[in-house]
């Protein structure tokens, strides 16, 4: 867009612009050349006339800034002390210093010579001192220090208005920021990185701090002391004298130096010991590891618990296929014992069926054998104990048939270790006895003796001859037979086999698992003990009351007659 024409003024349109703009490339020759190798060292992108636009207005504004600062003490100064003296306030700079521009100094000393030229004093009437002792001296001396760059930089670096002071942490425990960060910024100007970077705020993020510090701690001055050399090697007379000069000078420079570097080391470390900005940082870190390391002690906690979950899952696995395993174990264990109790009924209901089915003349014949068989050692026992205790006392006192056999189930029903066993068993059989003889303790010990030495089968002769008595006491009709006495004889009406030791288990348990109250409590005994009907079981019952209370009336006779005795 073009600009539009002043007040006043029209605007003409010579010929029209062409459609299409075209590219020419240009090179710089001359000043131009000169000012664009200019911009490309300092990267500065700005044209060649611009610089030079701003150069001259900057000139200008300092030829019209710049007022002079008349030294009060100029006229004091001593010419040979020129060195020590403050060459910026001898030429009426102090107000710019460091930043006065080749330009100013150039018109202040020019200023200063006009002013203070011995041949225009000495005009003037003033009296002028001989040579160089003339204070005029030191405005020359002035203008060639820093008129040069070299001695200028060496003069900058001992600039006697710097302030070198380092603030200490006790000054800065309320307002850190307000004491720190002009002093940063005063010694900024010795850095030889542009772009110092500041000391911030309270906000300043964690990166801009490191940053700050890291520069400050790895600082570059270009701060020198060579202005403060004691001795000048131009002022030498050998090359000697100048080589030892120099080295000197070098030790001093090195060791004002070092001071400088450990002041600035000092500032760094005070300001970053104080630095509240640090303590944040270091709490938020502190914080951020605690954090973490709650996070992987939970994590782990949780591992854990994840292991031990899963090792309890295994374990619970494992169990249940152990009971799985027991309870398949368990019903197999059943089932066997089912079939077995099933093929022990048909077994047994075969079994009876076969007894059934013999001959009722075999078995009388058998019966009657057994029983001639039985009375002739029953007839050859009693002779043989009718002479065994024929010498004793009581071998006046016969011993019946009947009185052995109560005698027998008198020693049955009074095992060993009943108290008072023999005189309880005397009682019994004087109460039980059907011939009225009264015996005593040592009859039935001799008699008991006695049939002990017997022959076993005699024994069995007169049990079995007992068991025929009984039979036909109570009208009992033999109807097969067994290999067991106990087993032999079974009847249509009643049973009156005798009771084997496992029958006698088998419903002495029925009798406790079925109490009195329990319904229909004698067919479930019956059907606990195999081949015994109901009646059988309640007949038993009875017959084991009845010895039990004649067991106890004997034991109460024996105990009464020793309560008599006494």
């Amino acid at each position: 867009m073009l600009r539009g024409a002043p007040e006043g003024q029209a605007t003409v349109v010579t010929r029209a612009l062409s459609a299409a703009s075209v590219l020419c490339q240009v090179e710089p020759v001359g000043r131009w050349f000169e000012a664009f190798v200019r911009r490309r060292n300092i990267h500065v992108s700005a044209s060649f006339q611009e610089l030079e636009d701003e150069k001259e207005l900057s000139e200008e504004s300092g030829d019209e800034e710049l007022q002079l600062e008349e030294f009060p003490m100029l006229k004091t100064l001593d010419p040979k002390d020129w060195k020590n003296q403050d060459h910026y306030s001898v030429l009426g700079l102090g107000q710019l210093r460091y930043k006065a521009s080749q330009k100013q100094i150039k018109a202040a000393h020019k200023a200063m010579v006009l002013k203070h030229h011995p041949d225009k004093r000495k005009a003037a009437g003033e009296q002028i001192g001989e040579g160089d002792n003339d204070y005029f001296t030191c405005i020359t001396k002035a203008y060639e220090t820093l008129s040069d760059p070299m001695k200028r930089r060496a003069f900058n670096s001992i600039d006697p208005t710097f302030d070198n002071t380092v603030p200490s942490k006790s000054e800065a425990k309320e307002n850190f920021f307000e004491v720190f960060a002009p002093v940063f910024e005063r010694n900024a100007r010795w850095s030889n990185k542009k772009n110092v970077p500041k000391l911030g705020d309270m906000n300043s993020s964690f990166d801009e701090v490191d940053a700050f510090y890291s520069f400050w701690y790895n600082f570059d001055s270009w701060r020198e002391f060579s202005y403060l050399d004691e001795e000048e090697k131009e002022k030498a007379e050998c090359r000697d004298e100048r080589r030892w000069i120099e080295k000197q000078n070098r030790a001093g420079r090195s060791l004002r130096k070092k001071e400088e570097m450990n002041r600035i080391r000092t500032l760094v470390d005070n300001s970053y010991s104080c630095d509240p900005r640090i303590k944040k940082f270091k709490e938020e870190e502190r914080a951020k590891k605690e954090a973490e390391k709650k996070a992987k002690v939970e994590a782990k906690r949780k591992e854990q618990e994840e292991k031990e979950r899963q090792r309890q899952a295994e374990l619970e696995m494992v169990r249940l296929a152990k009971e799985k395993e027991e309870e398949e174990a368990r019903q197999q264990t059943l089932l066997m014992k089912k079939e077995k109790d099933i093929q022990k009924k048909a077994i047994k209901k075969e079994r009876q069926k076969l007894r059934t089915t013999c001959k009722i003349e075999q078995v009388n014949e058998q019966v009657r054998r057994e029983k001639e068989e039985a009375e002739a050692r029953m007839r050859q026992a009693t002779k043989s104990s009718e002479k065994s205790t024929s010498g004793s006392v009581s071998g006046s006192k016969n011993w019946s048939e009947d009185d052995l056999q109560l005698l027998i189930k008198a020693v049955n029903l009074f095992p060993a270790g009943t108290n008072s066993r023999w005189e309880v068993i005397a009682n019994y059989m004087n109460l039980h006895s059907t011939t009225g003889i009264k015996r005593m303790a040592k009859d039935v010990i001799s008699k008991a003796k006695n049939l002990q030495k017997l022959d076993p089968h005699q024994k069995d002769d007169i049990n079995k001859k007992a068991f025929d008595k009984f039979k036909k006491e109570h009208g009992v009709i033999p109807q097969a037979d067994s290999a067991t006495p106990s087993e032999r004889f079974e009847v249509s009406f009643t049973d009156a086999t005798p009771w084997t030791t496992e029958e006698q288990k088998l419903l002495e348990q029925a009798l406790k698992t079925y109490p009195v109250n329990t319904p229909e409590r004698w067919e479930k005994i019956a059907a606990s003990v195999p081949g015994r009907s109901k009646k059988d079981c309640m007949k038993r019952y009875k017959e084991l009351v009845e010895m039990v209370k004649a067991k106890k009336a004997a034991q109460e006779q024996v105990v009464n007659a020793a309560k008599t005795k006494k």
